[in-house]
């Protein structure tokens, strides 16, 4: 996901805007800085009106000329401008090209009209669209390119004033620069907001991205409105920062370098008109863009660029790539291995990092399994061990009813014993009993003989 285009209406900038960081430069030179560009606006209409040029710094009108000056030493403000162009290679569609855009592959969110999904009102009352969208789209998963390192190159060998960007994939800064180089014209992923004016909380990068991907609608924690990336939808003002820089920037400017855009969304195309007569300004793009509409062009508005003419002496086209242009430039500077290293040395960095985080969510995750085999096992341990205890007690329990059974035989044998024991003495007393009267008997009868 790159640019994104705003309303025409957005040159007044709400008190609530989100300000990002405070220039560096010192503000005491905001005023001069300010009227500077109110003299080359004059200037520029002047001299359109009278077919006045500026003064020619460029030996000649392409990209070798370019190369020349920024080596002569006389070249240290660059300003980069750049668009959706400059991250196609990265595997970001951008917005208008016929078949393969953004706005050409839009049919399955059933959206009124494809420009709805960055709609403000639409997206206050459908936000789905848009976070699914996000999803497919969001920052981190991409690389940044030859043409985002080139920018930071031009930063390390101290050339570059600032980098304008209509983008909001954030590879600018995942290739190096900070916010203080950068103006996010359309704003950023890098900081959401709440969309209540009443409250605004702000959120971070990895808060939004945890909602995101957990297919939740992101909702303030606060006042439970919806939350919104910084990124600027029809219908909002550009960041106050964007009009607060260019004053003091363009001025100041002594090589535009324009790439990968359209030149059609204002007021970014604009832009292009703020730099002096004779600042020199290159375009590398797969067309040319931002030629002078004959009556906007009378008046100073929008950026009169003039690549053919018999008049022309600043501005020159690169028609190519982003990437191959960046790269042609680079050779011609004698900049070419230092670049293709950069970018072979942060593309490297940044696949150990992906696979560092990749092993440590598998082993999270295997060690959660493992943990859970763990639980498991524990319980079933657990039951295992109930499970013997319980036939422990039920063999138990048996044993014991065993030998109360056997206790209970053994007293019957001993109480039938006791019985039987009981009959045979009872027995022998009577046989005694009877042997007595017997023996009693036989005395009477010889009693009886002794008296007879």
């Amino acid at each position: 996901m790159s640019d994104v285009p705003e309303s025409s209406n957005r040159e007044e900038v709400e008190d609530n805007t989100p300000e990002p960081e405070e220039q560096s430069d010192d503000s005491s030179d905001d005023g001069e800085a300010s009227g500077d560009t109110e003299m080359d606006f004059l200037r520029n209409l002047f001299s359109k009106t009278l077919g006045i040029s500026g003064e020619k710094v460029l030996d000649e009108l392409t990209l070798e000329g370019v190369a020349s000056y920024i080596q002569s030493g006389k070249c240290k403000n660059i300003i980069c401008m750049v668009g959706a162009g400059i991250s196609t290679s990265a595997g970001i569609p951008d917005f208008r090209s016929p078949d393969t855009g953004l706005y050409a592959n839009l049919q399955k969110y059933s959206l009124p009209y494809p420009e709805a999904i960055f709609q403000i009102d639409y997206f206050k009352k459908h936000p789905e669209p848009f976070f699914a969208l996000a999803r497919e789209l969001y920052p981190g998963q991409f690389k940044p390119t030859v043409c985002h390192y080139f920018i930071k190159l031009l930063k390390d060998k101290g050339l570059l004033k600032r980098c304008y960007s209509q983008n909001i994939d954030t590879l600018e800064r995942v290739a190096g620069l900070e916010g203080e180089d950068l103006i996010e014209a359309h704003g950023t992923f890098y900081t959401s907001h709440c969309v209540s004016f009443m409250c605004r909380k702000e959120y971070d990068l990895d808060w939004m991205k945890e909602k995101i991907f957990s297919d939740d609608i992101p909702k303030c924690d606060k006042c439970s409105n919806l939350v919104k990336p910084d990124i600027v939808f029809f219908g909002e003002n550009l960041p106050k920062r964007f009009f607060t820089s260019m004053t003091v920037d363009f001025p100041r400017c002594d090589l535009l370098i324009i790439m990968g855009t359209s030149l059609q969304v204002q007021p970014f195309a604009a832009l292009v008109g703020r730099v002096s007569n004779s600042c020199p300004r290159l375009l590398i793009n797969l067309e040319k863009a931002g030629g002078a509409d004959p009556l906007l062009g009378m008046i100073g508005i929008g950026g009169g660029m003039d690549f053919d003419s018999a008049k022309a002496y600043r501005d020159v086209a690169h028609i190519s790539t982003c990437d191959d242009g960046c790269l042609a430039l680079a050779e011609l500077l004698g900049w070419k291995v230092e670049l293709e290293e950069m970018v072979k040395r942060e593309h490297e960095k940044i696949n150990s990092k992906a696979e560092e985080k990749q092993t440590n969510q598998s082993s999270g995750a295997a060690g959660k399994a493992e943990s859970g085999k763990a639980e498991s096992g524990k319980a079933e341990s657990g039951k295992a061990e109930s499970g013997k205890a319980e036939s422990g007690k039920a063999e138990s329990g048996k044993a014991e009813s065993g030998k109360a059974e056997s206790g209970k035989a053994e007293s019957g044998k001993a109480e039938s014993g006791k019985a039987e024991s009981g009959k045979a003495e009872s027995g022998k007393a009577e046989s005694g009993k009877a042997e007595s009267g017997k023996a009693e008997s036989g005395k009477a009868e010889s009693g009886k003989a002794e008296v007879e």
